[in-house]
């Protein structure tokens, strides 16, 4: 089993309590379609779950698979710059076959961002310097694929099915349900 090798921090996107017991942690590609299952599912984990469940996504777009991938990080870290990564996160996941440069301004436009600095950072190097740092400290852990969860800093090797995530995080909890 692979340890996540840069802890979950102040710099990580994060929603629910630093101090729930248990901290799952998403390496994902908003252009993956087992990504888009698996936000269905974290989602519904959460809702389940509720303050026992801290949930942190960090940035592994694939490029070379998919061609959307980078800029779309890069538009979320640039939303994020203005508080507002996780609209434009879901956003993103629900829109998957419509992620051109168009379109991530319009999401920008929806989310009432100021979209002179949205275009501007996502062509910052700050933007990349962050999807970057998030790419390799998955590498450092041993990701190779998306997606790729971590519950409490353990690699969760089954797969991501709810059943089997549900069961991890659950574990992990010490919360026994059926």
């Amino acid at each position: 089993m692979s340890e996540l090798v840069m802890p979950v921090g102040v710099r990580d996107h994060a929603q629910g309590s630093a101090y729930a017991p248990v901290t799952l942690l998403e390496y994902g590609d908003y252009e993956c379609p087992y990504c888009g299952q698996a936000y269905v599912i974290v989602k519904r984990l959460q809702a389940e779950l509720g303050d026992e469940l801290r949930f942190v996504f960090r940035n592994f777009p694939l490029a070379q698979v998919h061609p959307h991938a980078l800029r779309a990080a890069l538009a979320a870290e640039a939303a994020g710059f203005q508080g507002a990564f996780w609209p434009m996160h879901d956003v993103l996941f629900e829109h998957q076959g419509a992620l051109g440069t168009d379109h991530l301004v319009t999401y920008a436009t929806l989310l009432e961002l100021d979209v002179e600095r949205f275009i501007h950072d996502t062509e910052s190097g700050k933007a990349e310097r962050r999807v970057r740092e998030d790419f390799m400290s998955g590498v450092r852990s041993g990701v190779n694929g998306t997606p790729t969860f971590f519950v409490n800093d353990h690699r969760h090797d089954q797969w991501y099915q709810y059943g089997a995530l549900r069961e991890a995080v659950y574990a992990a909890a010490g919360v026994m349900r059926s």
